[in-house]
């Protein structure tokens, strides 16, 4: 393992040498369109002004002087519905390439953030929502009805109509039959308070450009989760139609699944159903579509002819012509990459910060940072559901938990994991985000192996095997295996092996690609792993503190149980089983006090029981963008819930 990163070092060195030598509350009501203010354009954009005082980029406009699209004014929704986006910068110039790496169709969610574009999204700061592709809504007092406004005459990105039907067929084909592999989500159900009953709501039509989304019990925080859970709420009827069984047979969706290049009609329902962005025959809302392969060496989305925002000055979104994904075999081709000036953008972690800063003048690039509301940099949880027995009963063992936890010395882990950007602290939630506790961050934090032992000989793991390590007390094997499949974990896991070798805990460390490690995750197969918890709200999203499904390694199986109605899984218990009644009890919430207080009762819990350990505290988003690419905000929250780089609205983005 050090030899081969030895290699990437000379490697590295190499590339360098050669780039010196070259030059939270509930939703309220809001008004469909704000004023937007902006700075002056530095420099006046190529455009091409079309009817309604509308301009496009000259790409469109020499396809509508062919007659092969139709003029700006026509593929736009009425002038009062159009969305008007702000900028960061200044208004931007049309045309360019946003040159990215990218490690194929496994990476499916970073180009789907990137482009997506949800029914409603979250504001700059995060703490409510706003229309998106929704132009308004109102909702009465008691929270239980929703009425949703479109935008009249927005077009899907093959100019069909996009209209409340696409939400209904959403709603009635595809969501609530599970077609493409999704149970309904949580955001559709209302909760009885008194009973906890689960009711399903209703979603009705009022007229082509609104619906009503209605609860049996107050929903408070509706949209909040549609904006987290399912943020596009609708789907293009016209295309769906021509390959769902329903309509077509099973004889015509399986034909449709060959020649798609599938085997199982479930597996293409699912691919087209949920990750629809990464086919060009599928048609979209985004601002750019595709228009390749996604299993070609390069993946090419092109601007969206009907794209429905403009700037301030009238002229159609997205400024950039294109983007250009290229695909990469290892993560260190992207370093070498940006270093060489053949991406103009991407995204990293702090451990490439120092050599980043270092080459900013010479690669003509610049480091953004976005804060995280992660809880480490540095860490790993511990599956309290995991299959064997013995360490079961050791991970659910608060004694264990802390003696691993203060056996490491968090010092020497920031200083080479995170080159001394990171805290020595534990995982806890960071000063500043919803669910921070005083004190958090400093428990088990200090390094003590004098402690540690004792706490393990307390525990029993007295005995020790012919290699001096540590096992169960009915003499059995003790190992503890740690899966991963990031390589760039490599360093972080042998300091940890280190540790907790000297602890006498003999470990393992398994490298697995993504797509494997994923089914060992289903399969409740991985009783360790580096994952870390980065959630802005547990209000907003329970998904890794709450153990509704199977996806945060700490709960594991105990998701199985909840998804699965009580039918598979490990049955919660204790402190596990009582977060997911106070889950309840938000969903059964009537005012955003109430939930606040609430989701500080389940921040509690994690601090008292400190399933996932950190050893080195969080650490920023690295975003490195080429100089001549504008309009990039440094002020944001990288965070899933608000779609990371999403959040800053890359439609304009713009190279100058």
């Amino acid at each position: 393992m050090k030899r081969s990163q030895s290699l990437w070092v000379l490697l590295l060195c190499v590339i360098l040498a050669a780039v010196g030598c070259t030059n939270n509350h509930a939703a309220q009501p809001a008004e469909t369109k704000t004023a937007v203010e902006t700075s002056e354009a530095r420099e006046t954009p190529v455009v091409v002004e079309g009817g309604d005082g509308l301009k496009e980029a000259p790409m469109l406009a020499a396809l509508v002087a062919d007659s092969k699209l139709p003029p700006v004014e026509e593929r736009m929704p009425v002038p009062s519905d159009i969305m008007i986006e702000p900028v960061v910068e200044e208004i931007g110039q049309y045309g360019g390439d946003w040159k990215m790496s990218w490690r194929g169709p496994d990476d499916k969610w970073g180009i789907g953030m990137i482009t997506e574009e949800a029914l409603f999204r979250f504001n700059k700061e995060g703490n409510r929502v706003e229309p998106n592709v929704a132009k308004g809504y109102e909702v009465n007092e008691d929270y239980t009805v929703f009425t949703i406004h479109l935008r009249e005459g927005m077009k899907w990105s093959d100019g069909m109509p996009f209209t409340a039907d696409d939400v209904l067929f959403y709603w009635e084909h595809m969501l609530t039959k599970e077609t493409f592999g999704k149970k309904i989500y949580d955001a559709y159900y209302s909760v009885d308070p008194d009973t906890g009953e689960r009711a399903l709501a209703e979603v009705k039509k009022v007229d082509d450009y609104t619906f009503t989304v209605t609860h049996k019990y107050p929903s408070v925080q509706f949209l909040e989760r549609v904006a987290i859970d399912n943020k596009w709420f609708f789907a293009p009827a016209h295309f769906h139609k021509t390959i769902l069984p329903e309509f077509v047979g099973d004889a015509k969706t399986l034909e449709m699944t060959k020649q798609w290049g599938y085997e199982d009609p479930k597996q293409f329902l699912v691919e087209t159903g949920y990750y629809f962005w990464l086919y060009p025959q599928i048609p979209t809302l985004r601002p750019w579509v595709a228009k390749t392969d996604a299993n070609s060496d390069q993946f090419i989305l092109e601007r969206n002819p009907y794209y429905w925002k403009t700037d301030e000055a009238g002229q159609q979104l997205p400024y950039m012509d294109r983007i250009v994904q290229t695909k990469i075999q290892d993560p260190s081709q992207k370093l070498l990459g940006t270093l060489s000036g053949e991406y103009n953008f991407g995204t990293f972690d702090a451990s490439d910060f120092t050599v980043l800063k270092e080459n900013e003048k010479k690669g003509s690039f610049r480091v953004i940072t976005w804060t995280q509301p992660t809880w480490s940099s540095a860490g790993i949880q511990l599956n309290q559901t995991t299959k064997d027995p013995n360490l079961r009963q050791l991970f659910q063992d608060i004694r264990f938990r802390e003696a691993i936890s203060i056996g490491v010395n968090r010092m020497e882990v920031s200083d080479i994991v995170t080159n001394g950007l990171a805290e020595p602290i534990q995982a806890s939630v960071p000063e500043g985000v919803v669910g921070y506790q005083e004190g958090w961050a400093q428990q088990w934090a200090e390094f003590d192996p004098d402690r540690a032992n004792r706490l393990l000989d307390e525990i029993g793991l007295t005995q020790r095997d012919r290699n001096n390590f540590r096992t169960f007390s009915d003499g059995s094997d003790l190992t503890l295996t740690i899966y991963e499949s990031d390589p760039n974990k490599n360093t972080f896991l042998e300091l940890l092996k280190k540790y907790l070798e000297d602890l006498g805990l003999k470990t393992d460390i398994k490298l697995v690609d993504g797509g494997a490690l994923f089914d060992l995750k289903y399969a409740n197969e991985v009783p360790i792993h580096t994952e870390n918890i980065s959630v802005a709200n547990v209000a907003f999203r329970p998904d890794t503190l709450v153990p509704l499904r199977i996806i945060t390694p700490w709960f594991g199986h105990y998701g199985l149980y909840s998804q699965s109605g009580g039918a598979e899984g490990v049955k919660p218990d204790g402190d596990v089983a009582e977060i997911l009644n106070i889950w309840n009890k938000i969903k059964a919430s009537k005012s955003a006090d109430e939930i606040n207080q609430l989701a500080n009762e389940i921040y509690q819990i994690h601090m008292k029981n400190q399933w996932v350990i950190g050893y080195a505290g969080p650490t920023p988003i690295l975003l490195v963008a080429a100089n001549n690419m504008h309009n990039i905000p440094s002020d944001l929250v990288w965070v899933d819930e608000y779609r990371t780089l999403g959040h800053a609205h890359p439609a304009q983005f713009f190279l100058k």
